[in-house]
C-alpha cells in the first residue's frame, strides 16, 4: 500500500496481488536461491523487484523496477549481494508509489543493527500510525505502510529485536505476512488472521520461506507447512528454528481470493491444490447455472481451470476459444488512440474458426469494473459466435479490498453499483451466473460459509471484513463532516 491513494486502478479492469515475499538463511547462494523464488513469484508482482543480503557482517541491497529477469539475471547483479542469508520481494505498485524508494526490501540501520523486511499485505491503520510518528518526530523515507512497522520497532522500548517487533505488531491492524532481516537472523510471521500466505521449507541444511509453494519447486526445497496465523518463526545461523506465538490463537481468515485468483495454480494453499480447487469452483458453477451451448470457453489464463471444471461437470466439449498473446506488457507502444483502445485485442484475441455459428459460455475468474468483459463478450459476437453466455467462477465483487490486493474503489466496481440483469445488459451476454458464496466454500471443502464466522476472508464479496479499518473510518468521518460544512 501507500499512502498516497490506495485505489489506483484508474484504467484496468483486473484484481492484482500486491507483492510476493521469499527469504532464505543458512544458505551459500542465499541471494541467487530468492532470485530464483522470486521469478516463481512474478505473478504477484511485476513493477519492482529487490533483494538484500547479509553476509554476517554487512547488509548489501539491490532494488530495480521491473521483472526479476530483469534485475537479477546476471551473475554480476548476484554477486552484488553476498551472504548466506537473503530476503526478496516482487510488488504491484498503487500510484504514486512507483519508483525506487518504495521497492522492498525496506532497509534501515537501527540502534541495535540493521533491520530489513520484505512484507505481503496491507497495514489498515498505516495513515493513523504514520500521522502519530511523524508528530513525534519520524521521519519517512518512502510512501509505504511497511515503512511503518521500520519506525515501530525503532521506537519501541524492548530490549530485543524480537520484542520490539512483537510490539510494532500489536500497534498495527490489517494483513501481512513479513520476512524479516537482523544481524542475529531471520524472522518470518503471518498476522494474526493468517490473511496473507506464508510458507516453510527447508533444502539441505536452508530454512526458506515463501509466499507460495511453487517458489519451493524452483529451487528443488521441501515444503514443510504453513506459517501458522499469528505465529512468528526465528532462525538463526546455528540452524535453530523456534516458533513463537505472542499474540494468543485466533479463528484464521485467510484470503479466499488466494484459492480463486491470486497463487499459480501449482501450488498449494491451505493444504490444497490450487488447480484443483479451481477446477471444483468451475464444477460447482456448472451444477448452480448451467447454459445450453455447444462450446464451454476460458478466458485465458485464469478461467482457464474452471473451464475446465465447468465442462467435465457439463459434459459441454472444452475448447480455446480465445488465443492469449504472451508477450504483451506495460511498456507496449500504445502509437495512436485506436491502437490504445484495442489493448484487449493485443492480449485475446478470437479463434474464429471454432466459434463462428457456436453458442458459447465464456468462464472467467471475475468481473471488477466489467468494461474487459464486454470487449471480450463483444469480440466473441464479432468472430460469429451465436449465443455468448458468461460464468464467473466466484460471488460478485462488490467491496474494496484493504489487505493488500488491489482493487478500485467501490463506486467503480460493476457489482457494486447494479444487480444482476443490469450487469447481464452492461457487458452484452445473453446470460450471467456467478457462483454463489456457499458453492465457492463447498469447492474449498467447507459444506457452506458460516455466517458467525467465517472461515475465509471473503470481504470483497459480502462486505464482512475481518479486522478495524481504521483508516478508512477516519476518512469516511472527514468526508462526512466536510459535506456537513459544506451543507451548513
Amino acid at each position: 500500500m501507500n499512502f498516497t491513494d490506495p485505489f489506483h486502478d484508474e484504467h484496468g479492469d483486473s484484481l492484482h496481488e500486491e507483492c510476493g515475499v521469499f527469504g532464505a538463511i543458512n544458505a551459500a547462494d542465499a541471494s541467487a536461491l530468492t532470485a530464483l523464488g522470486l521469478h516463481a513469484l512474478q505473478h504477484r508482482g511485476q513493477e519492482a523487484a529487490g533483494i538484500t543480503s547479509f553476509n554476517g557482517e554487512e547488509f548489501f541491497s539491490r532494488r530495480g523496477l521491473g521483472h526479476v529477469a530483469e534485475n537479477f539475471s546476471s551473475s554480476d547483479a548476484i554477486a552484488e549481494m553476498p551472504g548466506f542469508m537473503a530476503a526478496g520481494h516482487v510488488r504491484y505498485s498503487t500510484t504514486g508509489g512507483a519508483g525506487l524508494r518504495n521497492v522492498q526490501p525496506l532497509y534501515a540501520d537501527l540502534a541495535a543493527g540493521g533491520f530489513a523486511v520484505a512484507h505481503n499485505g496491507n497495514i489498515s491503520n498505516a495513515l493513523t500510525l504514520r500521522n502519530d510518528l511523524v508528530r513525534r518526530g519520524a521521519i519517512f523515507q518512502s510512501t509505504s505502510d511497511t515503512e511503518v512497522i521500520i519506525h515501530l520497532v525503532a521506537t519501541s522500548r524492548y530490549p530485543t529485536m524480537i520484542d520490539r517487533l512483537v510490539d510494532a505488531l500489536r500497534m498495527v491492524e490489517g494483513a501481512y505476512s513479513l520476512i524479516v532481516m537482523t544481524p542475529e537472523g531471520m524472522i518470518a510471521c503471518r498476522d494474526p488472521l493468517g490473511i496473507r500466505p506464508l510458507v516453510m521449507g527447508r533444502i539441505g541444511d536452508s530454512i526458506i520461506f515463501a509466499s507460495e509453494s511453487v517458489a519451493f519447486d524452483v529451487i528443488g526445497a521441501e515444503l514443510i507447512r504453513e506459517v501458522e496465523p499469528g505465529e512468528l518463526i526465528r532462525a538463526d545461523f546455528k540452524g535453530n528454528v523456534e516458533s513463537l506465538h505472542p499474540f494468543g490463537r485466533h479463528a484464521p481468515r485467510p484470503c479466499i481470493f488466494e484459492h480463486v485468483y491470486f497463487s499459480r495454480p501449482d501450488s498449494i494453499f491451505g493444504g490444497k491444490s490450487v488447480y484443483s480447487v479451481r477446477k471444483e469452483i468451475g464444477a460447482q458453477l456448472a451444477i448452480e447455472s448451467p447454459a445450453d451451448v455447444d462450446l464451454v470457453i476460458p478466458v485465458p489464463d485464469s478461467g482457464v481451470p474452471a473451464a475446465i471444471g465447468y465442462a467435465q461437470q457439463s459434459g459441454v466439449p472444452f475448447e480455446l476459444g480465445i488465443i492469449r498473446s504472451h508477450y504483451v506488457g506495460r511498456t507496449f507502444i500504445q502509437p495512436s488512440d485506436g491502437a490504445r483502445n484495442s489493448s484487449v485485442k493485443r492480449k485475446h484475441n478470437a479463434n474464429r474458426a471454432l466459434v463462428e455459428g457456436k453458442r458459447i459460455v465464456l468462464i472467467d475468474d471475475s468481473i471488477v469494473r466489467g468494461t474487459t468483459s464486454l470487449k471480450i463478450v463483444e469480440m466473441m459476437r464479432e468472430a460469429g459466435a451465436k449465443e455468448v453466455h458468461f460464468r464467473v467462477a466466484s460471488p460478485p465483487t462488490a467491496h474494496s479490498c484493504f489487505y493488500g490486493v488491489d482493487t478500485p474503489e467501490r463506486s467503480k466496481l460493476l457489482a457494486a453499483r447494479m444487480e444482476l440483469e443490469p450487469m447481464r445488459a452492461f457487458i452484452k451476454a445473453d446470460s450471467l451466473a456467478f457462483v454463489s458464496i456457499d458453492g465457492l466454500y463447498r469447492a474449498v471443502g467447507q459444506e457452506q460459509r458460516k455466517a458467525a464466522c467465517p472461515q475465509f476472508c471473503d470481504a470483497c464479496f459480502t462486505g464482512d471484513y475481518p479486522t478495524s479499518l481504521s483508516d478508512l473510518a477516519a476518512r469516511e468521518a472527514k468526508d462526512a463532516q466536510l459535506s456537513f460544512d459544506k451543507v451548513a
